[in-house]
């Protein structure tokens, strides 16, 4: 509950402080007074958003904080889920400078509005009678029904449920869509890889080999022409130039014997006839070799065409690297067949996820339409308590498909006359039909929910009399068990708080401000007798004032 709150620099208020009692406190005042200003500092507290225009004094900063006590309410792993230091008494601190910058604390710890309007949900509900668009929302009526069918535990489950739901599909889809991207390169790689296996790749330098074989071929007629004659004129016979090399070695050898540089130079002849006659036969063996093959020619051509072709085809320069990417590919041919399995074994995992979601989904939904009928019920007699006898409430339920929340869409039908079907809200309801009716709401769920404090803002209004005693003996109920603020222009919901405290303007300066104070059980005597009759309150007035304190 709200233990403290300071409200500094904010529209009309330079410096207010209140410090709400545990049950029901009623706040009152003239019209303009500064009770609605206060609720807008208070939502900022909670996440709304802000400028410089709310300045008190536009050189100052206004601060707004508050200090909750939280710890009956176990809020703790909300605290941990924003990385936020859990204490059982919270202090919210909202900072506005006056160049415009908005800053946000909770226990010292600065966060986002985002992360602020989080924490500020779990510790106020303010309502007033303009929230009719709240009570028309899906989300909103959704959250009525689990509250009072206490479907905490089944939504626990099928949050498990949806969470893994939404990991499985995510991974099957991001599976999915990579075996699709596969797929529709598949036939192609597939093709390039069967053109690379069926070229029999295996010499990474098959293109420098062939290139030399097909110049060969292509020039074989003059090529066994020189080798034919090198092959004569080197070899053994008559045109050998080794013979009279023979006579001049024979000559050598018979001199040798008088000097070593002789048989030196005889030593060196005889190598050199070696060496041509050597070279004439390897000649010989070679242009025995050489063939004119026309078959063979266009055979090596076809080959290196080939493999140009497939080096230009993919911007590589030699078979070595389509070698290397015909390996790539046949890899990526297997990762395609596990592929298939992967996603085969993720779709199993998915069917099971979404088996259990289902499930827990229609648990949950069967919980929820259990409570259809006893909501509308007990809306009804509160309805009928508050002034509209003939008011229906139908809850009804549209199933759509899985989400966040289950498979169920809630939709508040409302009549407020005889005899008029129930229709939508916006459709039926007037603006003052809609407050006793959220009220109403409010007043089912309160004991149902752990939200420490409740505030409305003039939801009295359009009602007076033996209505409005009920409307405060409901206050009183909730209040048991919550905090609640209630501000009012209602002398009989005014009188009946645990605590009052009046806003008021004060002009004794050069500036108005708006002022707030707890009053005193006499200062609230006549605080509800001036509700009663005025601002000179007769004595009639001042007793009905005390009747309805007393009462």
């Amino acid at each position: 509950m709200l233990k403290h709150l300071l409200i500094k620099n904010y529209a009309l208020i330079s410096e207010l402080e209140m410090e709400p009692a545990s049950g029901l406190n009623i706040v009152t005042g003239e019209t303009g007074a500064g009770k609605s200003i206060m609720l807008g500092a208070i939502g900022l507290l909670l996440g709304q958003r802000a400028d410089t225009k709310v300045l008190f004094d536009e050189d100052k900063k206004c601060v707004i904080e508050g200090s909750f006590a939280i710890g009956s309410y176990q809020l703790k792993p909300v605290f941990e889920e924003e990385d936020l230091d859990y204490e059982t008494e919270a202090l919210i601190r909202r900072e506005i400078s006056p160049a415009g910058k908005s800053r946000a604390f909770v226990n010292d710890t600065p966060v986002t509005l985002s992360v602020l309007r989080r924490i500020g949900s779990y510790l106020m509900d303010i309502h007033s009678q303009h929230d009719t668009l709240r009570l028309g929302s899906h989300t909103f009526q959704l959250r009525v029904v689990d509250a009072y069918a206490n479907t905490s535990d089944e939504r626990k489950a099928y949050s498990e449920a949806w969470q893994t739901h939404k990991k499985a599909l995510t991974a099957y889809e991001t599976l999915r869509e990579e075996a699709e991207k596969i797929r529709e390169e598949a036939d192609y790689k597939q093709f390039l890889l069967n053109e690379l296996l069926e070229a029999n790749l295996t010499e990474a330098d098959e293109t420098e080999m062939l290139e030399e074989e097909l110049r060969k071929l292509e020039h074989a007629e003059e090529i066994k022409q020189v080798l034919f004659s090198a092959a004569g004129v080197l070899g053994k016979g008559d045109e050998a130039v080794t013979d009279p090399l023979h006579n001049i070695l024979s000559s050598l050898n018979k001199i040798a014997r008088y000097s070593d540089e002789y048989k030196e130079l005889a030593d060196r002849l005889n190598s050199a006839i070696i060496e041509l006659e050597d070279i004439g036969g390897e000649a010989s063996s070679q242009e025995d070799q050489v063939v004119y093959d026309p078959e063979r020619t266009q055979q090596v051509q076809e080959r290196l065409d080939l493999l140009f072709k497939l080096q230009q085809k993919h911007r590589v320069a030699s078979p070595a690297e389509l070698i290397e990417i015909r390996n790539t590919l046949d890899d990526e041919a297997s990762r395609h067949a596990d592929l298939d399995n992967e996603l085969s074994r993720a779709k199993s995992v998915l069917d099971a996820a979404s088996k259990s979601l289902n499930e827990r989904a229609l648990k949950l939904s069967n919980a929820r339409n259990k409570s259809f009928t006893p909501i509308s019920k007990e809306v009804g007699v509160l309805l009928k308590d508050l002034g509209m006898p003939d008011a229906r409430l139908h809850v009804e339920s549209k199933e759509v498909a899985p989400g966040p929340s289950g498979i169920d869409e809630i939709h508040f039908r409302f009549s407020a006359n005889k005899g008029v079907n129930p229709e939508d809200l916006d459709k039926v309801a007037s603006g003052g039909e809609f407050s006793r009716l959220m009220f109403c709401i409010k007043y089912i769920i309160a004991d149902k929910t752990a939200l420490p404090t409740i505030i409305f803002d003039e939801i009295d209004t359009g009602i007076s009399g033996e209505i409005a005693l009920k409307m405060v003996r409901m206050m009183k109920s909730m209040a048991r068990g919550h905090q609640v603020v209630s501000i009012s222009h209602l002398p009989q919901i005014a009188a009946k708080g645990d605590a009052h405290y009046h806003v008021y303007k004060d002009n004794s300066q050069s500036r108005t401000i708006s002022r707030i104070r707890r009053l005193s059980d006499e200062d609230r005597v006549e605080e509800i007798a001036r509700m009663i009759g005025g601002d000179k309150p007769s004595q009639a007035a001042y007793t009905s004032a005390k009747e309805l304190i007393n009462n």
